[in-house]
């Protein structure tokens, strides 16, 4: 028994987000939060499910994603992580 995902109701957008779409995720979020995921693409005007705008902000809009390469110090504590745990 399979359970029918809530976003494939009729009418909601599939594919890659344009920087319009971005802009009142990242507004939306800023002026109410992101207390619900299923309540914020409506409220932000977007033909998204929730589960789309969650896993958008997490991966990229979120303001304290870092990005690029480690750090000397970071790519250390790897190394020495990987050689005390391997690879857990």
């Amino acid at each position: 028994m399979v359970r029918s995902p809530r976003c494939e109701k009729g009418g909601l957008k599939k594919g890659p987000w344009t920087p319009e779409e971005d802009q009142k995720l990242l507004a939306c979020i800023e002026e109410h939060g992101h207390g619900s995921w299923q309540a914020l693409p409506a409220k932000a005007g977007l033909q998204r499910c929730g589960k789309s705008c969650r896993l958008r902000w997490t991966n990229y809009l979120r303001p304290d994603i870092k990005r690029g390469k480690f750090s000397l110090q970071e790519e250390q504590t790897i190394i020495q992580l990987h050689a005390l745990l391997g690879n857990k």
